[in-house]
Parts: C-alpha cells; sequence; structure tokens
C-alpha cells in the first residue's frame, strides 16, 4: 500500500505538490516511486528554467524503466533538489521527504485543478 499524504496535492501523472505560499514544492508519489523500482537518475531542470503544468520538465530512470516527469504546475524553477544528483535513490527511501524542485507559482489557481488525497487514492486503486 503506497502512502498518500492529506495535506498535497496530485496529478495524474503522479507528481505531488505542496503549495506554501506562491512556491510549489514538487516530487513524485510513493505510489511513482514503488511502479518504477531502484530509482538511478533523476532529470531536473535548471534553476531559472520555466515549466507548464502539463508539460515535461525532466525524467526519471531506474533498473526497469524510465519515466517522463510532468510539471503539476506552470513558473519558474526556484531551486532544484541537488542532492537527488549523486543519490537518487533517496527518492525511493522517502519519495515525500525528498522533492525533485521548487517552483515560483506563475498561476496558482492552477493548483485547484489537482487532485486531492482521496481523489489520488482512488486513482491509484484502479
Amino acid at each position: 500500500m503506497s502512502k498518500i499524504l492529506e495535506n498535497l496535492r496530485y496529478a495524474d501523472s503522479h507528481e505531488w505538490v505542496k503549495v506554501e505560499g506562491e512556491v510549489a514544492t514538487v516530487g513524485i508519489t510513493d505510489y511513482a516511486q514503488h511502479a518504477l523500482g531502484n530509482i538511478v537518475y533523476v532529470d531536473m531542470p535548471e534553476v531559472g528554467d520555466e515549466v507548464t503544468a502539463g508539460e515535461d520538465f525532466g525524467a526519471v530512470e531506474s533498473v526497469k524503466a524510465a519515466s517522463d516527469l510532468i510539471s503539476p504546475v506552470s513558473g519558474e524553477v526556484i531551486a532544484i533538489n541537488e542532492a537527488l544528483e549523486d543519490a537518487p535513490e533517496l527518492v525511493n527511501e522517502d519519495a515525500f521527504g525528498n522533492w525533485i524542485m521548487k517552483v515560483q507559482l506563475s498561476d496558482p489557481g492552477e493548483v485547484d485543478n489537482l487532485l486531492d488525497a482521496d481523489a489520488y487514492a482512488k486513482l491509484t486503486a484502479e
């Protein structure tokens, strides 16, 4: 059973979002890291890059597969989790504690289009 945290929003492409003011922290869900298996590489955007909701911003590679990362929000990347460059397996250890990027939101209302914990639980139960 995958962990789903109540205080986050979720994309149907299995990214999570935590919003604090005008900044969104983005990572992949526990469900996604379980499905991928042992993660060996995380391709992240650069600080200063613009990301658009619904478009690729990077990828996660595991021993089994590679999966595109789809941005759940739009805005400017203001931080990346540099620890993942040397230790991508941290995502397997704690998918919610090891975020991928932080975004200065250009449209905070986009978050309202994301799934809440209950809706994401239903999606991953199918």
